[in-house]
Formats: structure tokens, sequence, C-alpha cells
């Protein structure tokens, strides 16, 4: 698969469907391949018309690695953070943003739609504040504002999201298991994924890459990030956001609050789904990402 020289770095993309399908850019969550985005969800889009863009953020995957930026200080950038000190992290999710527009540029897209989940859903926000000119509409899928009042993860997901894992080139089999267990604990609960399923999962990306501090590194420029309300506020292009109303680890309320700070959105609750994409739920987000699409200009 080819790799793009943007914004000063390498990533790693695919392009799937049609050459005059309407171009959507997806955008994966922290720590997370673009294999999230599984092939038959792609399918899907391409069915209803789009020509879909995958891409590994920076970090993870296939594309560039920062591991010379060693692991960032949580506590410090919390602590500048709450000085109003500007935190010293190695990039920041307006970086990650900024790939995103570099990658459809280099493509020659002059404008697209754009969905990301969770981190991937902060990133696709600051695309459209920052890159708005590149953006035809915005899907905004169980993420949130970076609002400092919102309620938190429940300390179950976020011990699932934050704890130690082995490392996969020592322990292969304990990595796999931490995985599972995350995705059981904030996974949908109306919604089970079996978990032969959930291994074949870890076990292929395990295959495709090993680069387990990328999450640090992700998860710190999330903790640097700002508080968007007033800057959602300006938006014009059209915006869908989609939520699990059992969302575990950034609950419902980071989606409402989105709504509630963009004149132009669009809520889709979706009960009994909480912080993954099973299949039952692809309806849900494809009729979402139309939603926002069918009102672009």
């Amino acid at each position: 698969m080819p790799t793009a020289q943007v914004n000063g770095i390498e990533i790693w993309y695919d392009v799937i469907g049609p050459e005059d399908g309407k171009p959507i850019l997806l955008i994966s969550g922290v720590g997370t391949q673009s294999t999230r985005w599984r092939d038959d969800f792609v399918g899907e889009l391409n069915a209803r018309g789009y020509r879909v863009i995958k891409m590994d953020n920076r970090d993870i995957g296939l594309s560039q690695k920062f591991t010379d930026h060693g692991i960032p200080d949580t506590r410090q950038i919390l602590a500048d953070k709450a000085s109003g000190k500007a935190p010293d992290v190695p990039y920041t999710l307006s970086d990650m943003a900024a790939d995103g527009a570099a990658l459809l540029e280099y493509l020659s897209i002059d404008k697209a739609h754009i969905c990301g989940f969770s981190m991937g859903g902060m990133i696709v926000q600051l695309m459209a504040i920052e890159h708005g000119d590149k953006v035809l509409s915005m899907t905004s899928v169980m993420s949130n504002t970076g609002n400092p009042d919102l309620p938190r993860a429940t300390d179950e997901a976020m011990a699932a999201l934050t704890r130690p894992r082995p490392d996969a080139t020592v322990d292969r089999e304990g990595a796999i298991q931490s995985r599972i267990e995350t995705d059981l604990v904030i996974g949908s609960p109306a919604f089970p994924i079996p978990v032969e399923e959930l291994r074949a999962h870890a076990e292929a990306d395990l295959d495709r890459s090993i680069h387990p501090t990328g999450f640090a590194r992700q998860y710190a420029a999330i903790l640097a990030t700002r508080d968007r309300r007033a800057e959602l506020q300006t938006l014009t292009m059209p915006v869908s956001v989609v939520h699990g109303v059992d969302d575990p680890l950034v609950p419902i309320h980071g989606g409402r609050d989105t709504v509630a700070n963009c004149p132009t959105a669009v809520m889709f609750e979706v009960p009994g789904m909480g912080h993954n994409f099973p299949r039952e739920v692809y309806g849900n987000v494809l009729d979402g990402i139309d939603h926002a699409a069918n009102r672009a200009v």
C-alpha cells in the first residue's frame, strides 16, 4: 500500500471505491490503526457511493513513528494545562488534523467528507475548524468537544484504556488478551462481539504493526488539546454526531455537547452502543454520514 510525504512526515493511506465516488476520509481513534474501519463497513460506504480514503494516523500502524520523542509525562501535561501553560507534547491533535488535510491535498482532492471516531472525532472537528476549505461535511462519532466539565469515563473503562500492556514482541498472547479485555470493557453492551472475532482482529493488527508507545504520545495529544466549543459554534458545513447512549469511555454527554455547540449539527443517539463499532450499529453511523453529506453544497 502507498505512503505519502505530507506535512513533513510519512503517512500510510489506502483509497477504496469508485473513482467518481464521493470522497470521504476516515480517521481512527487513539492507538488504533486504520484497520478499525472494517472492510465490510468500507464496503457499505462504497455501496452508498463513497470513495473511501483510509489513513494510519501518525505514530501508529504503517505511518511514521515518533519513538525518539519518548513517553510524555501525563501529570506534567495536566499540570501545565491547568496553569494555562501550553503543554510540551511531541505533537498535537492540530498536527494530526493537518496530516489529514495535507493527505487530501496530496491526492488532489479539493474537498472531502470527513468522519472520525473517538480521538478521530476530535481530529475531524479540528480539520473542520482549521482546514474548513477542505471539508464538505463532518461526522464526529463517540467523541466530545474538549469541554473540561463533561462527565468522565467510568473508572473501569479508563483503567482498561490506560493500564500497562504486555510487550507484544515478548508476550504476544498477553498483548492479545489485554486487547480483548479492553474491548470487552468498553464495547457495546447490547451488541457483544464474539471473543473469537476480537481475537482475530487483535492478531491481525499485531501481524500488521507492533508499536505500543504510539498510544502514549497520541493520548498526550488528547490531554493537551483545547476546548473547541467556541470554534465549533462558527462552523457552517453540515455536521452529524453519532454516539452510543451506553458509552463508558466517552459518555453520551460528549456527543450532546458537540451538537449543543455546533449550529449545523444533527444528533444520532444509538441505544445499546458503547465505545466500538459492532456491525449492528453500522447503519446508524452510515446514516449519520449520509445525513451530513447529503446536506453539503
